[in-house]
């Protein structure tokens, strides 16, 4: 008998006929022996809906009140699924209870739509388990330390699953999603890519944060630090295929140090779209001038990513960094109006249609020339690069957008993604 947390989004959650589904899977489960705990999204569409009945008639100055109601409503959307699925269990015969965030409690800060979990209780929860109750947890929320109710922003629920998972010490924690795991890139723009088996936390934290979109990148991290394993598989298979093709299926997200893992020099192809390239042109080059542009961005609350500062010419330099595309005409803005005058730097120039590509790879660290092979892949496609950003397990480069299909097909083919050996033991 395991101790087992099952996670299902919105799309899973989608009507009473999934909902129903869902609660025969878990109690397939359930039947088998394991204990059960379960965090479901709200419905799909549901947190759209009810966000938009609030800016219809938000106020004019929107502040934390309205931040505060703004998660009490949003938080209402996963109260209902839970409830619904704790029903649907009922109705296959189980022992099953719902609990709102606020009731386990999950306690959180108080930034309220976009809060962090600073502790789980977990009492209540073990009681239910050991009386052979399926528990029903929200995801996406929490309480605060003045009793507030939370929410941990988009994707909160992938984040609320993997941190009761840690909480209670579950054997594995599965995030069942539209998708049947872990790719070697998107297999919308490369047909060959084909699915990981296996794959580490700090690989999959790379392929999160640079643009794969399979899991929210806060419960990679969660997941690594409490050292919770993850497997990532699909809802859309029967809910009766087999208890033990069902528990080996998807993508395990687990720990380098598996001696079972044969590293592949590259595990995957990431790649962003939502990128914008900004160059602040002939700046002073002068101690503390990458401080003063980057604070001001920073102050603005934008994130910052790819950053490149060019060889100083006669005591000028060119400062170029990359923020995400919806903040790219608010950064020229800022630059314009507040550093460029203060700095006595020339212009500032940008593009908007730029994309990042990145190859990653813990067996990176133990091979040389990737990155050169990599480079030589582009060139050999005629793709010049802008930007380059690398780290340990993963290279990074900023192109022009229009060449990013291009681009991810010719890496997933030279670094032999599309070949399924037997002998590489995250294929």
């Amino acid at each position: 008998m395991a101790l087992i947390v099952h996670k299902y989004g919105g799309t899973s959650m989608g009507s009473t006929e999934r909902i129903r589904n869902v609660a025969k899977r878990v109690a397939k489960w359930h039947r088998a022996g394991h204990q059960m705990v379960v965090v479901p999204s709200a419905m799909s569409g549901e947190t759209n809906r009810l966000l938009g009945l609030a800016k219809e008639l938000a106020p004019s100055q929107q502040n934390a009140a309205y931040g505060r109601e703004l998660d009490a409503l949003a938080a209402t959307g996963e109260q209902a699924s839970s409830a619904l699925l704790a029903i649907a269990l009922q109705a296959e015969g189980m022992q099953a209870v719902s609990y709102a965030g606020w009731q386990v409690p999950i306690k959180t800060n108080s930034a309220y739509t976009k809060a962090r979990i600073e502790s789980i209780e977990d009492q209540r929860v073990r009681a239910d388990l050991d009386a052979g109750k399926v528990v029903i947890i929200t995801g996406f929320q929490g309480i605060d330390g003045t009793g507030n109710v939370t929410t941990l922003g988009r994707g909160g629920s992938d984040t609320s699953a993997v941190a009761v998972a840690a909480a209670i010490k579950a054997d594995e924690c599965l995030i069942y999603t539209d998708v049947d795991g872990v790719y070697t890139t998107d297999p919308r723009v490369v047909p060959e890519a084909r699915r990981l088996h296996r794959v580490s936390f700090e690989e999959m934290l790379e392929m999160a944060s640079m643009g794969s979109k399979v899991l929210q990148i806060r419960s990679v991290e969660f997941a690594g630090k409490y050292k919770v394993p993850l497997r990532v598989l699909s809802s859309f298979t029967p809910w009766d295929i087999d208890l033990a093709e069902e528990a080996s299926s998807g993508t395990l997200i687990t720990f380098e140090e598996n001696e079972q893992m044969e590293q592949a020099v590259v595990s995957g192809i990431a790649f962003n779209r939502d990128e914008a390239k900004i160059s602040v042109l002939g700046v002073p080059d002068t101690p503390g001038i990458a401080s003063q542009i980057l604070g001001a961005v920073a102050d603005a609350n934008i994130e910052v990513d790819v950053i490149i500062q060019n060889l100083s010419k006669d005591g000028k330099t060119d400062f170029s960094f990359t923020v995400h595309r919806n903040d790219y005409s608010k950064t020229i803005d800022l630059l314009k109006g507040q550093v460029v005058p203060k700095l006595g730097a020339a212009d500032v120039v940008g593009d908007a249609r730029i994309c990042k590509v990145s190859i990653v790879g813990i067996g990176m660290r133990s091979h040389v020339g990737v990155a050169s092979k990599m480079f030589r892949c582009l060139a050999e496609e005629g793709i010049n690069i802008q930007m380059i950003s690398t780290s340990e397990i993963k290279t990074s480069v900023v192109l022009d957008e229009k060449y990013m299909e291009l681009a991810v097909r010719a890496l997933h083919r030279v670094f032999d993604l599309d070949k399924d050996e037997e002998a590489d033991s995250i294929a």
